[in-house]
């Protein structure tokens, strides 16, 4: 579902200063995969993330997202093909904090142009359900620990039943206990709904607990391999 071809991403293109941070990265990522994306500070990692969320262009190579090329493709289409297949969740939770938790999971919708309505409401609500966090429905992120915002913002990736979620050291802010958790819930939606994941972690110990790791150093993946099944 995932398939990046010979992908390179410059910056300062054009100029003395131009530096290539991704050096053609080929990489595949099959539905239902659980895969952790591992590397020093400063390899990249971030940079790919940005690329295959379809927040950035690559300068060379090409990438393909549900079988479909996305490099040429224009500011709407990757708008749209961003929010009805990729999930995000990042270090920091980023929920809005002047609305309630619900409205943060309802958010992928509606700024997509999705009519609130008693449906939309019902598989946030389920969602919320799913992390612990129903009777939470309307409180104030603010008002919910770290952990449990973190769980909301899982439940908010997961809204439009995304292809792929891409998680940038979700537990990377997060004590050793809620990590667990938000990792174990990751992985939980990872086998209902089949959606592939792709997580970026400097946790060792979280990474052996994926189906798969891929070691980026200095902008090229240097290891990929399937891990023993129990981690």
């Amino acid at each position: 579902m995932l398939r990046l071809q010979q992908l390179r991403k410059s910056y300062q293109v054009g100029t003395a200063l131009q530096v290539e941070v991704l050096h053609g990265i080929d990489f595949e990522l099959r539905r239902g995969e659980f895969t952790a994306l591992v590397g020093p500070s400063g390899s990249g990692k971030t940079t790919l993330l940005n690329l295959i969320g379809l927040l950035d262009t690559p300068t060379g190579g090409e990438l393909f997202l549900l079988e479909r090329p996305t490099r040429e493709l224009d500011d709407a289409a990757r708008t749209a093909l961003r929010g009805s297949s990729i999930g995000f969740v990042f270090q920091f939770h980023h929920l809005i904090q002047a609305f309630p938790v619900l409205d943060n999971v309802l958010m992928p919708a509606l700024v997509q142009g999705a009519r609130r309505s008693g449906e939309l409401e019902r598989r946030g609500l389920e969602l919320l359900q799913a992390v612990g966090l129903a009777a939470h429905a309307r409180k104030r992120p603010n008002e919910l620990s770290g952990g449990q915002q973190q769980r909301v913002a899982i439940a908010r990736a997961l809204l439009t039943r995304p292809a792929l979620v891409l998680a940038d050291e979700p537990t990377g802010n997060l004590d050793t206990h809620s990590a667990d958790e938000v990792f174990e819930l990751l992985r939980s939606f990872n086998r209902e709904f089949g959606c592939a994941v792709l997580v970026v972690t400097h946790d060792p110990r979280l990474a052996q607990r994926c189906d798969r790791i891929v070691d980026l150093v200095d902008g090229r993946l240097v290891g990929d391999r399937k891990v023993a099944a129990g981690g």
